[in-house]
């Protein structure tokens, strides 16, 4: 009797895995919403804007110069790249292809 209970309780679900992606999809926008509600309760100063708008720049910072810095040459060429096409046109998509056409292009020539 017992073993027929927990062999139901581990049989996968049908469809589980478009039940996790809703599941995740739920709770970001809820995260989103309840950021975009907390941050309406406090009072916008010049030190919290400048903060905010700081903000992505830090989080870039803290994912991506980590995994470039282990890509080797083609990972710091990339990088490079990227911060420099970045500074000369501030387009995040130019940057982000020209960024990947260089560390693309380091590889193909075997570095």
């Amino acid at each position: 009797m017992i073993a027929s209970v927990i062999d139901s309780l581990n049989a996968p679900l049908p469809h589980g895995e478009l039940y996790a992606i809703a599941a995740m999809a739920f709770v970001t926008a809820l995260l989103r919403v309840g950021g975009y509600w907390a941050i309406g309760r406090v009072p916008l100063t010049l030190r919290l804007r400048r903060g905010l708008e700081a903000l992505p720049a830090a989080i870039f910072a803290a994912t991506i110069a980590p995994l470039a810095l282990r890509g080797g040459p083609a990972g710091w060429i990339g990088a490079a790249v990227v911060a420099a096409t970045m500074y000369l046109t501030g387009r995040e998509i130019a940057a982000l292809a020209a960024g990947l056409a260089a560390a693309a292009s380091v590889r193909a020539l075997g570095f």
